[in-house]
């Protein structure tokens, strides 16, 4: 065994003790099952606990079980996810449920080959379905376990080398209980979460860990783990239009690939647009505008991408092209719109209540 496990697997008593004392009281740990930890845990992935749990609970009550989400209406289901933000997860639950539902007969697979093979399922879900839900001694690391894995052991390795993050799974494969596996990897992501935290410095007084921490023993909490500074995300200016006509507002529908594939949007076009070369887009589009309402301006930042936006609202004569969506109120909200688009729709929300 690695010293670097023999480190870690003195973890296992006082942190099992340190869970039962101080767990976080969560729906999918309360009722327990591989559709419940799987679909937790995709909400999870980017996403804060608190903002996950009024999901869970809307998408349990829509889609209770495996067989139920297989054959939702893709539409209804991306506008249940609204909000979430990436919403490749929300796909590629559904693409996974359905070979679920087709190969296993909606028994979810419980080997680690035929899970990690489902869609949109990686190392770290893999892990924490088997070992939550079947029992399985298998480690689930994520950004949590990984800054307690430094932390403790004190290594200096940079943690999103993929290749150093093998071998911290490796050294958390090898300090595993056997004993109370799925126990084990939700106390991590709790003590990650709550105690070893990753910004300012962690609550280290009140750490199971405490005693044989290298980082706490050496003062260095703070410059564990090490990261790669992250490449400038890529700017891209956009102009949006929020165009009402006769009580409805022009939606059309992304491309069914890349960035926010399949969902509806404003129409938009690249760069900042004063109002002169705004209305030359509009003639383009072979619209009129009638009324100039407001201008406004947004920000999202993606992964990769930072938008910026300049926004205009406005009433309009005209079509336009022959693929948007004009909707009014209710069919617009039964669409899915993205929060990169959240400004927006909240001006449209706001002037609709008066």
């Amino acid at each position: 065994m690695s010293i670097q496990a023999e480190q870690l697997k003195r973890l296992a008593g006082p942190l099992l003790r340190w869970y039962d004392a101080n767990r976080r009281v969560l729906p999918w740990r309360e009722e327990v099952s591989a559709y419940r930890t799987w679909v937790s845990e995709i909400m999870l992935q980017q996403t804060r606990v608190t903002a996950v749990l009024p999901y869970f609970a809307r998408f349990m009550a829509a889609y209770p079980t495996v067989e139920a989400l297989a054959a939702a209406d893709t539409e209804q289901l991306m506008k249940l996810w609204e909000g979430l933000g990436y919403y490749s997860r929300a796909r590629n639950l559904q693409k996974a449920a359905r070979i679920v539902t087709e190969r296993y007969g909606g028994q979810f697979p419980a080997t680690y080959e035929e899970i990690i093979a489902l869609p949109g399922i990686g190392d770290y879900t893999a892990g924490a379905i088997l070992s939550i839900a079947f029992g399985r001694a298998v480690p689930a690391v994520d950004g949590n376990v990984l800054r307690v894995a430094a932390r403790i052991t004190g290594s200096r390795l940079d943690v999103l080398d993929a290749k150093n993050r093998k071998l911290f799974r490796s050294w958390m494969a090898e300090a595993m209980p056997a004993d109370r596996p799925g126990a084990y990897n939700q106390a991590l992501m709790d003590l990650g979460a709550t105690v070893c935290l990753p910004h300012g410095k962690p609550l280290c007084e009140a750490c199971p860990a405490r005693d044989f921490c290298a980082a706490n023993r050496e003062g260095c909490q703070t410059e564990l783990p090490v990261r790669t500074r992250k490449k400038e995300k890529r700017l891209e200016r956009l102009t949006v239009f929020v165009l009402r006509r006769e009580g409805c507002i022009a939606l059309r529908r992304r491309s069914d690939e890349g960035l926010l594939a399949g969902l509806w949007e404003y129409p938009h076009v690249p760069g900042a647009l004063d109002e002169t070369a705004a209305a030359a887009q509009l003639a383009e589009w072979g619209l009129t505008p009638h009324r100039w309402v407001k201008r406004l301006t947004a920000r999202h930042e993606f992964t990769h991408i930072r938008w910026e936006m300049t926004g205009y609202i406005l009433d309009v004569q005209g079509r336009g092209p022959t693929d948007w969506l004009w909707a009014d109120g209710g069919e617009r909200r039964k669409r899915a719109v993205p929060s990169a688009f959240e400004r927006f729709t909240r001006e449209i929300t706001e002037e609709e209540r008066g």
